[in-house]
């Protein structure tokens, strides 16, 4: 059977749901878990970007990358969790360290080489700074395609990413000096 969504509105035609979940979950999952701070909230948060994101596939217009559109959606999602009042009272900054009894795959990666140290400073920007900073950096977004993303201007994206690489500068002459 073919999972294709083949629809007359020609803006949908050829898109399977389930590629799009599969070749995007990770990417999406690793924002949440950079912005939350937290493997259990970025678990909640990913599925509940899919479960938007495949209702609202039918209104996919193909002006952005289905890359783009899903991150749009899943920092939609961050965001309305974030304002939360349960999301305050519950984070804390233990949760960046997951529990568990074996490393993960995300585990061994920032452990590797170092990159531990420059991911916890990475989590001591301002939100902000830090979400410019992971789309550029992680994601390897244009300027463009992430100032569209978080729907402010492109000047004002350049500026953030400035802010954060300087303030990332910064703490790490910091911690060499120390």
């Amino acid at each position: 059977m073919d999972k294709t969504w083949e629809r007359t509105d020609e803006r949908m035609e050829g898109i399977d749901p389930d590629t799009v979940v599969r070749e995007h979950w990770g990417d999406v999952w690793k924002y949440l878990f950079f912005m939350t701070r937290s493997r259990t909230a970025a678990d909640d948060l990913t599925q509940e970007t899919f479960m938007r994101a495949l209702r609202a596939l039918d209104r996919f217009r193909r002006e952005a990358s289905v890359k783009t559109w899903l991150m749009r959606i899943a920092r939609n999602t961050f965001v309305n969790h974030r304002r939360s009042a349960f999301f305050r009272r519950v984070t804390t900054v233990e949760q960046v360290e997951p529990g568990g009894t074996g490393l993960s795959a995300e585990n061994a990666y920032l452990a590797e080489a170092g990159e531990r140290r420059i991911w916890e400073l990475v989590f001591r920007l301002p939100d902000k700074l830090r979400e410019a900073l992971l789309l550029e950096a992680h994601y390897e977004m244009t300027s463009r395609e992430a100032a569209g993303l978080l729907g402010i201007p492109e000047g004002t994206y350049k500026s953030r990413l400035s802010r954060a690489r300087n303030k990332m500068s910064a703490m790490i002459a910091e911690e060499e000096r120390a």
